[in-house]
């Protein structure tokens, strides 16, 4: 009868654990990232099938006249005036099923430009993202790394 309850209580207690685990602790990258220059915040969530993750913080999340940041750069002249802040950056990542995460985009609001985009968890912790253009060798990469403390979410536009 004791044998019974104490691995009841061991059960519950590996429950308790599994349930108040970190949102990435199933080895995603669902949650927060800070990008390779430490200035924006990404939060990467589940899109349906799928990842996708958006701007959500801004080391400076103001231009030079005292203005939100826009997507200034970006080619279509009609999408220049999108805040950065609530911009989508990432998309259409599905699991490959051992441990990365492909088929998805990334857009670089810096130039303007969207690459194909690969994206692996290290067994340290860090966020490998790879943009690209035709295959991935022909890209460059990243490292994210989850920010040490809680970032403020910036008003999206």
């Amino acid at each position: 009868m004791a044998f019974k309850c104490h691995a009841k209580i061991f059960l519950a207690l590996i429950c308790f654990a599994w349930a108040c685990q970190p949102a990435w602790a199933d080895n995603t990258p669902v949650g927060w990232w800070l990008d390779h220059t430490g200035k924006a915040g990404i939060e990467i969530l589940r899109c349906g099938g799928s990842l996708c993750g958006k701007i959500e913080w801004l080391r400076v999340p103001l231009d030079s006249t005292g203005k939100p940041k826009t997507d200034s750069r970006n080619p279509d002249v009609a999408l220049r005036g999108r805040t950065l802040c609530g911009l989508s950056v990432l998309g259409g990542f599905v699991s490959d099923g051992k441990g990365g995460w492909r088929g998805g985009w990334v857009y670089d609001p810096e130039n303007g430009k969207t690459y194909h985009c690969i994206m692996y968890m290290a067994t340290d912790g860090v966020l490998h993202v790879r943009g690209y253009v035709g295959i991935p060798l022909l890209g460059r990469s990243e490292v994210w790394t989850r920010p040490a403390m809680a970032l403020a979410p910036c008003a999206g536009g």
